[in-house]
């Protein structure tokens, strides 16, 4: 393999969620944005060493950002057997979705009220973004913006403590849809989310709520126990991050 590793701080983070910060807060932001665009398989082991040379960071550096995945429960760290990419059981995705009503149903209410003009446009940008996305055929970029629509939305509701319990529930409802999804996987989550930024934008709480629950059934829908999708290849999640190998002599200016 001509694959040479560009130190993390270097790489381009375009369109995705957070990328500034500490390295360990780059290194978490990359492996969420895996989890949202389900190119990382539940169960899939994250080895420190393959990791920290990925990214071109230390052990150190891995660890904290795993923690941090960790306590959003989309990450297992196992004592003498490191971490994993969590797996939800039927009994797990189940209570996780339950959460994730109750949790939508709240932002969705508090939105209607507190929803600002901006964060409705930003909102309607997003929509745009994820149909390109799957008009394109880049279903990864447009499942995780479908996902990043609802933590906007959690933020246009004004309560913190549901936006930081959404960011874990949407990070896990992405593993639980890799894991179990069915059929073709057709995807038509941004025509329910126009419809839900238009009733927002009406002011209509009834509507905006049950338009939510709707989606959610939709989504709940196209589960199953069998289907498996992503990769246990972190080399190969994670593959936009690796430059090929240059030339001796050639300066990084030139890269």
């Amino acid at each position: 393999m001509n694959d040479q590793l560009q130190p993390l701080k270097k790489q381009p983070r375009v369109g995705k969620s957070s990328r500034s910060g500490t390295q360990d807060d780059v290194v978490y932001a990359h492996i969420f944005d895996a989890i949202l665009e389900q190119r990382l398989a539940p169960g899939t082991k994250l080895s420190e060493e393959a990791l920290g040379e990925i990214f071109g960071v230390s052990r150190t550096i891995i660890r904290r950002a795993l923690s941090r995945l960790a306590h959003e429960g989309v990450v297992l760290l196992r004592p003498n057997r490191g971490a994993v990419v969590a797996s939800p059981s039927v009994e797990e995705a189940r209570q996780i979705f339950y959460a994730r009503r109750l949790v939508e149903r709240a932002i969705t209410e508090l939105a209607v009220e507190h929803a600002t003009v901006e964060q409705l446009a930003e909102l309607r940008q997003m929509v745009k973004d994820e149909q390109d996305s799957f008009s394109r055929g880049d279903r990864g970029a447009g499942i995780r913006l479908s996902g990043e629509f609802h933590l906007k939305l959690a933020e246009a509701a004004r309560n913190a403590p549901l936006v930081s319990f959404q960011r874990s529930l949407v990070s896990q409802t992405s593993l639980i849809i890799a894991q179990y999804e069915s059929g073709s996987r057709s995807h038509c989550s941004y025509d329910e989310h126009n419809q839900l930024i238009d009733a927002i934008e009406a002011r209509d709480a009834e509507r905006a709520v049950h338009l939510m629950m709707h989606h959610m059934d939709h989504i709940d829908s196209k589960l199953n126990l069998d289907e498996e999708s992503a990769s246990d290849d972190l080399h190969a999640v994670f593959s936009h991050l690796l430059q090929t190998k240059k030339k001796p002599g050639r300066s990084a200016a030139n890269r």
